[in-house]
């Protein structure tokens, strides 16, 4: 593993050196796509997906073009919000509303085309490097996290280059479920769907 990791760097700086490279900063705002849905098998306990917020998005970029292809890998701070309804007649909560925040590390590796020397095809994976969380399931009994503090999802969608400035549209996707860090009385649950995210950044070379 560390080898092929020294390769990959090696690889990238031999690329790097033969290339023009750009670094840059990005900032930007996304909605995640989930739909209300209910945990199963709670017994008296009801915990409903309910909504997600916007998010918001910033960090630094990296640009290797070789020609009309590219290598965009991106370190990005990004921050969420998703909302339960929550019933539990035996502990007096009735159809209230709980929140979870969470925070961050996304890793994006895009590998790209231009058209026209402005436009960009992108694709590629992105590794999510959890950095905090905050709920308010925390207050009821029975409730613990079970956290994955790395998970793998992937990005698609297209770029614009216009001077020193950039604006892009993406589209996220994730290959676990949503809400696999939950755990009530010693029991691991999840929603059937996958959690997947439109963003929208704007950004600046430098």
């Amino acid at each position: 593993m560390k080898k092929s990791i020294l390769f990959l760097l090696c690889l990238m700086a031999g690329l790097a050196l033969q290339a023009q490279v750009k670094v840059g900063v990005r900032l930007g705002v996304s909605t995640t796509s989930l739909n209300e849905e209910d945990l199963p098998n709670l017994n008296e306990l009801d915990v409903a997906l309910k909504d997600a917020s916007y998010g918001v998005n910033g960090g630094l970029v990296l640009q290797i073009n070789l020609g009309n292809f590219m290598i965009q890998p991106e370190v990005l701070f990004n921050s969420s919000q998703v909302d339960y309804s929550v019933s539990d007649v035996g502990n007096g909560i009735v159809d209230e509303l709980f929140k979870e925040k969470f925070q961050n590390l996304d890793i994006p590796i895009l590998l790209g085309y231009k058209l026209g020397g402005f436009l960009r095809l992108h694709a590629g994976p992105v590794g999510h490097v959890l950095i905090n969380s905050t709920s308010d399931l925390t207050n009821i009994q029975g409730y613990k996290e079970q956290f994955n503090n790395f998970t793998w999802g992937w990005q698609a969608g297209f770029g614009v280059d216009i001077g020193k400035f950039m604006i892009d549209m993406r589209y996220e996707g994730n290959f676990n479920n949503y809400g696999d860090h939950f755990e009530f009385f010693g029991t691991e649950y999840e929603f059937d769907q996958s959690p997947a995210r439109f963003l929208v950044s704007i950004g600046y070379f430098f």
